[in-house]
């Protein structure tokens, strides 16, 4: 199988995995667009009996180009609305994507291009269902930029670079962005190159990097496997986001808000009564004391399969906090892991508060790690940890 065929077998696998967790209702509409606008041949999977679409080539143009197939698009595009997108606003401007040509562009990067160079009005980018094969880069001229999809169950970003194909783990993802004030509602991102084994070289395989501040994102899923999504760095805040991976799958220097968000883990189960730890939900880039970044999760939930430590030290000053949060036993009793550096127990900064469930048992846990009272809790509680009052603007 080439790789094309590969990675498509992983994203169902990705999906397979997403809805046997039953923690999210899964509704029809993504897997009906895969079923009838893909094109499939079955195939079997180590991980699961599955279709593959064959070919995942999407070229971008303007609704308006001559040589648009009309006999084909016009029955398509008979119940979109006539009038949108809308006419321009003093504060807006929305731009429409649609896989069918029923507005303005067929890819998402051809939209982004299509942004105002520091445009100080936002831009909203209003994609329609269906997955979107590309790789997507929103560069640092382009801020104020909006990703509105029609749901993480039926609208996503999905691209196969590994670390190896793109050389270097910090370029493999299937979006990056750079720009500030970027915003995503109600999509996915997702990388689907193979799911790898801890210890594989070149196999990171990120979905998505944001390395812009002040970016915000609602109801939005990430699927991965080992680096998932990469907090780069800026101040970043997630709500009622579902993100799935194996291996450090949220991991970077950011200063990053993670509320009411669904973390599960995909690391292949592990014996009854073995030790092995085969992955870990954080991996913070913190490198020096001075530095105001970490990753705070508040009222989250921790679950899927494997046995994981909530984070790995990647820096010497690493910072991660838990509060509020439901883990279950995937966790692994000693919680935490410091890279095998053990300088780095006497630097790093892992919090956790008021969390629950079999996997937030502390007896265990490593002689770093903190049980937070309430005072050394507090800062971490809410959007003060990201200075949400001056640029976070509610969900509308």
């Amino acid at each position: 199988m080439n790789l094309r065929g590969a990675s498509q077998a992983a994203l169902f696998a990705i999906l397979a995995v997403f809805i046997s967790t039953q923690l999210i209702n899964l509704k029809p509409p993504l897997l009906t667009y895969l079923s009838t606008n893909q094109g499939f041949t079955t195939f079997s999977s180590p991980i699961i009996s599955t279709l593959i679409p064959y070919n995942i080539n999407s070229h971008g143009h303007h609704h308006h180009s001559h040589d648009q197939p009309h006999n084909n698009t016009d029955s398509i595009c008979d119940n979109f609305p006539p009038d949108f997108p809308p006419p321009d606003t003093n504060t807006t401007s929305i731009i429409c994507v649609d896989k069918n040509g029923c507005c303005n562009f067929t890819t998402v990067q051809a939209a982004v291009d299509a942004a105002g160079v520091f445009n100080l009005k936002r831009t909203i980018i209003w994609i329609n269902t269906g997955i979107y094969f590309e790789k997507v880069m929103v560069p640092k001229t382009k801020p104020n930029i909006t990703f509105q999809g029609q749901g993480f169950e039926s609208t996503a970003i999905s691209w196969n670079d590994t670390a190896y194909s793109s050389n270097g783990t910090f370029y493999s993802g299937s979006l990056q962005v750079f720009a500030s004030n970027f915003v995503a509602k109600n999509i996915s991102f997702m990388n689907v190159a193979p799911i790898p084994a801890p210890g594989d070289i070149g196999a990171q395989a990120v979905a998505i990097r944001i390395a812009g501040d002040q970016s915000a994102f609602w109801g939005c899923g990430f699927f991965g496997a080992q680096d998932t999504l990469h907090d780069d760095r800026g101040r970043h805040y997630f709500r009622e986001c579902y993100i799935q991976g194996s291996i450090d799958f949220i991991f970077g220097n950011g200063r990053s808000l993670y509320e009411n968000c669904k973390l599960i883990s995909i690391a292949k189960p592990v014996p009854v009564g073995s030790k092995n730890i085969n992955g870990a939900v954080t991996a913070h880039g913190k490198t020096f004391k001075d530095e105001n970044t970490g990753f705070v999760f508040v009222n989250c939930f921790i679950g899927g399969t494997g046995r994981i430590w909530l984070g790995r030290a990647w820096r010497p000053y690493s910072r991660v906090i838990f509060a509020y949060t439901t883990m279950t036993d995937i966790i692994s009793p000693d919680g935490w892991n410091d890279f095998n550096d053990a300088t780095r127990d006497q630097t790093v900064f892992y919090g956790e508060y008021n969390c629950s469930g079999t996997g937030a048992n502390m007896t265990m846990r490593v002689p770093y790690a903190q049980r937070l009272n309430d005072t050394v809790a507090s800062p971490f509680l809410n959007t003060s940890f990201i200075d949400g009052d001056q640029w976070l603007q509610p969900f509308a």
